[in-house]
């Protein structure tokens, strides 16, 4: 068997999905990760890296050898890691690996040693509008809580603060404060409650911020600084019993070493269609897992990275939850034909039993919705003074 073609198509409403076929005939997929690189209509950075791949070290081969051929696409640079790199790399990969589960016959948790459960946390995410929306954002976002409660969701995960100065007022820490206590009221103690700071905090607010959200015990805090300030987090850890969520804006092995050699992190979150795969994604959860440290994959993204992400949570001991956005997202289920592998039941998703990544994509769909507007624009953070922030 050789890899004979490949196919990337940009669906809305922004995802990516990589078709690999082969000389017998077979077909996997995977899903590269665009989602920052759209700035207005302008194109994503990721298919010129899938073609440099595919082209040089995947076209031609057996798709049995995935360490070699992923060995082959990262070490081949120079200049290896960051974010188009290793996007490009995991999309490749999750296709390998959805090859390897179809040839078998069995779902890829099997061929990485078999299940270490039996179905996987799920938690789903609570918008918290502004003050310009809404009156009373708090409010609001209590509403939203029990009704995806109410959907069977056992764990919720909000963003508390919009963009924060770097030194910021007692009211900025109590309107955050409020949104979290709002919702763990709302949805009582036996649901859990993460907070996201999406790195908006300094390391003095980041403190202040998980001093005050103490009192509601939030499953962790995610992102408390940017991954710039990452080294600021063994004295956030330190100052707060809450636990500490990162890694989303990581991407290899190399990048998490350096918070797990600190203890400086409680739960990592690395991207399998962003770090390389299931093939990296895997190694990243072993490494953490003797530093007992969990891991809760980022995902908000499409039915492949969400599949792909479901097969590590299955192979691994320390998985703590997954994000997921398919029942967020209009039309995410568009491109599935059997989308109630993801369904949510008692806060949980069954793990996949089909072969390879599970998920059965319908590629009359993906061909249908291929090349339609995928125009993108992540708002420029500014502080009161007109300073470029964190958004």
């Amino acid at each position: 068997m050789r890899i004979t073609d490949y196919e990337l198509y940009e669906v809305p409403p922004r995802w990516q999905f990589l078709k690999l076929e082969t000389s017998d005939g077979a077909v996997g997929w995977g899903e590269p990760y665009s989602k920052w690189h759209y700035q207005g209509d302008a194109p994503s950075a990721t298919p010129a890296a899938v073609d440099q791949m595919m082209e040089k070290y995947v076209l031609g081969e057996d798709p049995a050898r995935i360490e070699d051929l992923w060995q082959a696409m990262y070490r081949s640079s120079f200049y290896r890691g960051g974010p188009i790199h290793m996007s490009a790399i995991a999309g490749i990969d999750q296709a390998l690996w959805d090859l390897k589960g179809k040839r078998f016959g069995a779902p890829v948790y099997e061929l990485l040693g078999g299940p270490a459960r039996d179905r996987v946390r799920a938690y789903q995410h609570v918008s918290v509008p502004s003050v310009e929306e809404v009156d009373d954002p708090a409010a609001a976002a209590a509403r939203e809580a029990e009704g995806h409660v109410a959907d069977g969701f056992r764990a919720l995960k909000l963003v508390p603060t919009p963009g924060l100065e770097l030194v910021d007022s007692p009211a900025s820490v109590d309107a955050a404060s409020e949104v979290v206590g709002a919702v763990r009221e709302a949805v009582g103690a036996e649901v859990d409650v993460a907070v996201d700071f999406h790195g908006r905090a300094s390391k003095t607010m980041a403190r202040q911020l998980a001093a005050a959200l103490e009192p509601h015990d939030p499953m962790f805090v995610e992102e408390p600084v940017t991954p710039e300030h990452d080294h600021a987090l063994p004295r956030i850890v330190e100052s707060t019993r809450l636990p500490i969520a990162t890694g989303e804006r990581l991407y290899t092995r190399s990048d998490f070493r350096p918070l797990f050699e600190a203890d400086a992190v409680d739960v990592v979150q690395p991207d399998v269609s962003n770090a390389g795969g299931i093939t990296e994604t895997k190694k990243i959860a072993d490494m953490a897992e003797t530093y007992d440290v969990s891991v809760a994959p980022h995902c908000p993204m499409g039915p492949l990275c969400t599949a792909a992400s479901l097969q590590i949570d299955a192979a691994v001991p320390n998985a703590l939850v997954q994000e997921q956005i398919l029942h967020k997202v209009e039309g995410a289920f568009r491109y599935v034909e059997n989308p109630g592998m993801f369904d949510v039941v008692d806060g949980f998703i069954d793990v996949p039993e089909g072969p390879g990544l599970g998920v059965e994509i319908d590629g009359a769909t993906v061909e249908e919705w291929d090349g339609r507007d995928l125009s993108f624009t992540r708002p420029l953070g500014r502080r009161a003074d007109g300073s470029v922030g964190e958004r």
